[in-house]
């Protein structure tokens, strides 16, 4: 399955954010969209996901128009990964993870023992079941966060859309989510995540998109893209190579 999207030009009613943009993502690989603050990136994401209507160009999905799908149809296949937020009502962690299920059945219907089992498996996978009862209000920000990521896995998608997935998490719980990441590849879903860290799509992606004021600077293999000239294009700042001579290991800091 595929999610692509052709000479995209994306923005709000007000302006336009970015244009002649072509991206595709197939199940089974992960991409990392890479670029500074306001260069489009979250824009893009939500053209992708049928939350923005592009101003030119088109958005398939498995081949088909986006639009040719209903709301529940795509929640099916895609789900949506926010950047982390504090909830206004008190709900439980099961219930926000239990969220994710809807999409299989009606809003208003009671969950069923295998929507519970789902949720549950959801909330282990990411080590956060014992804050099953617990508010979602009253948790961390990083737990927040894996609670999201659990609630995305419960939709049972093909491909799963995150922003800045790593943003308020601490070191360990980054590794958690980055390993994750690439284990939903490995199990056949399709990952999009963005991130202002290019080592981050070194350690979890297949392919790097890298985007700056809605222009496209570079598509291709992590290892192709991901270089010391093309980064300080991206975010016109000085970019430092490092090189592991044991392992070969490459990692990139801000010079």
């Amino acid at each position: 399955m595929r999610l692509e999207g052709h000479g995209l030009t994306i923005g709000y009613a007000d302006h336009v954010v970015g244009r002649g943009l072509d991206v595709a993502l197939n199940t089974g690989e992960v991409l990392a969209l890479l670029g500074p603050n306001g260069g489009g990136k979250t824009t893009l994401l939500k053209t992708l996901l049928g939350l923005l209507t592009p101003k030119a160009g088109e958005v398939r999905l498995d081949g088909k128009p986006l639009g040719d799908y209903s709301i529940r149809e795509r929640a099916r296949v895609v789900a949506y990964v926010p950047q982390v937020h504090v909830g206004t009502f008190a709900f439980s962690v099961e219930t926000v993870v239990l969220m994710g299920r809807t999409a299989h059945g009606s809003l208003f219907s009671q969950p069923s023992t295998h929507d519970r089992d789902v949720s549950h498996a959801s909330l282990e996978r990411f080590g956060i079941a014992h804050l099953a009862q617990r508010p979602y209000t009253m948790i961390s920000g990083g737990e927040r966060q894996l609670v999201l990521l659990a609630r995305a896995l419960a939709q049972e998608p093909q491909f799963v859309v995150l922003d800045e997935p790593t943003a308020s998490l601490d070191f360990g719980n980054q590794g958690k989510v980055l390993a994750e990441i690439g284990a939903l590849a490995k199990s056949g879903h399709g990952v999009l995540f963005t991130t202002h860290d290019p080592n981050h799509a070194l350690r979890a992606a297949d392919r790097a998109y890298l985007l700056r004021d809605g222009t496209r600077i570079a598509d291709g293999p992590v290892d192709e893209v991901l270089n010391r000239t093309q980064l300080e294009e991206l975010y016109r700042a000085p970019v430092e190579r490092l090189t592991d001579t044991a392992t070969g290991a490459v990692a990139f800091l801000p010079g």
